[in-house]
């Protein structure tokens, strides 16, 4: 918590950032992610699909820690649950010429919260086998997303690595959407169940 600790996979996420507006974010692919796409049209290569870049924000402008070609996790757990237009017409579109040149996104006016549970021992190693429960009293209201979990043949879950599962509020407000996670998160139960308890605190005062 407050930014401290060692260095892990994402821990949560929210949406929107009220800090990010449209303008800010055109300055943002602007520097960022045209260079890229820039370099590869040099290059003569065809890119089409996600490139997604993993940024810190600072006081001299965003810096890079990585770039992927996928959606992020757990950013996507937090952003999906918001889109109101045809995922499947969207990503289909971003494989042809022109991409989503010109495409109109509608986006539900909730706030979606994400938070993240992860299993003893993380990130230094992980731990497996421990039984999951709670998940069925979880309200319906909330998304669910498993990474490390398994299934036993007794029919059990089981955590199954490091992060093992984030769960999505929705709300009104990024307030509303915090509470629920974590209503949630804390009716999950787990041996040596890790989470963060300051996601989207800040936005939420």
């Amino acid at each position: 918590d407050g930014d401290r600790g060692p260095n892990t996979g994402g821990m949560g996420s929210y949406s929107p950032v009220a800090e990010v507006d449209a303008a800010r974010a055109g300055e943002i692919c602007r520097a960022v992610h045209q260079p890229v796409l820039d370099e590869l049209n040099r290059r003569g290569i065809a890119f089409h699909g996600v490139l997604y870049a993993g940024l810190m924000m600072t006081a001299a402008g965003p810096r890079v820690l990585e770039f992927n070609v996928r959606f992020g996790d757990p950013e996507t757990q937090a952003i999906l649950p918001r889109l109101r237009s045809d995922l499947l017409a969207l990503l289909h579109a971003a494989t042809e010429p022109g991409g989503l040149h010109g495409a109109e996104l509608e986006w539900s006016p909730e706030a979606a919260v994400t938070v993240v549970l992860a299993s003893d021992g993380y990130p230094a190693g992980s731990s497996s086998g421990d039984v999951i429960d709670g998940l069925e009293a979880i309200s319906p209201a909330v998304y669910v997303t498993h990474a490390g979990t398994a299934r036993l043949p007794s029919g059990e879950l089981v955590t199954a690595g490091g992060r093992v599962l984030s769960l999505t509020g929705l709300g009104a407000d990024v307030a509303a959407a915090r509470a629920g996670a974590y209503a949630a998160a804390d009716t999950v139960e787990f041996h040596g169940k890790q989470l963060r308890r300051d996601i989207a605190l800040r936005s939420a005062a």
